[in-house]
């Protein structure tokens, strides 16, 4: 069973729709001590970095949640939810997040735009390339190809080291937009609004 954490910060109606269309079951829980029964967690979020993890810390789920990783079992954070399993965001001043991956979450440097006009938060399709970046293929791509659109809307991005990067994707710079350590996996678009491709990794997810 997966449940989709509720922390007051996410799009929980388009997540749980889109494993409806999966055919998967899956249960909105914001409850921290019902965490440890269920066998997946998406964390799903909008919204500032900052705030987020205030709900988590005062709902006991950051708890939870840590301990929930430890235990082994699968973990997927999408959008701000990707941003919150890194160690911190630059995000409105310094906020620490869960730590369950090294890394932190910055704001995207228009120096190093190269004059080009692009409007920040980067919104809309964009590719996605995970060519390269591991020495196998991550099983949450089974079935896609090396390159494939989703749907991005987002100001801040991470920056970790490249072992943990399954995938990246240039919006004026190259940057991580998808990552995996061990049991816990992140992307930065969001995979319930990015049609077929995006409900393919979550039933990949699912499979896993």
């Amino acid at each position: 069973m997966i449940a989709i954490v509720n922390y007051n910060m996410g799009n929980l109606g388009s997540v749980y729709n889109a494993f409806e269309k999966i055919g998967e079951k899956a249960v909105i829980e914001s409850r921290a001590e019902r965490l440890k029964d269920y066998d997946k967690l998406i964390l799903p979020g909008v919204g500032a970095f900052g705030d987020a993890m205030e709900h988590l810390e005062s709902s006991g789920l950051k708890d939870a949640m840590i301990d929930f990783a430890k235990s082994g079992k699968l973990i997927m954070g999408t959008c701000l939810g990707m941003q919150l399993l890194f160690e911190s965001s630059q995000e409105f001043g310094e906020s620490r997040g869960l730590g369950l991956i090294e890394g932190k979450v910055v704001a995207f440097d228009k120096s190093r735009f190269d004059n080009l006009e692009l409007k920040v938060p980067h919104m809309g399709w964009n590719e996605m390339f995970t060519k390269g970046l591991t020495s196998k293929k991550n099983k949450l791509f089974d079935g896609l190809s090396e390159e494939f659109y989703l749907y991005f809307v987002h100001s801040y991005h991470v920056e970790c080291d490249d072992k943990y990067a399954i995938g990246k994707t240039q919006y004026g710079y190259e940057f991580v937009s998808a990552v995996n350590k061990e049991n816990i996996y992140g992307f930065q678009p969001h995979p319930e609004k990015s049609h077929n491709v995006g409900l393919k990794i979550l039933e990949n997810f699912v499979k896993m």
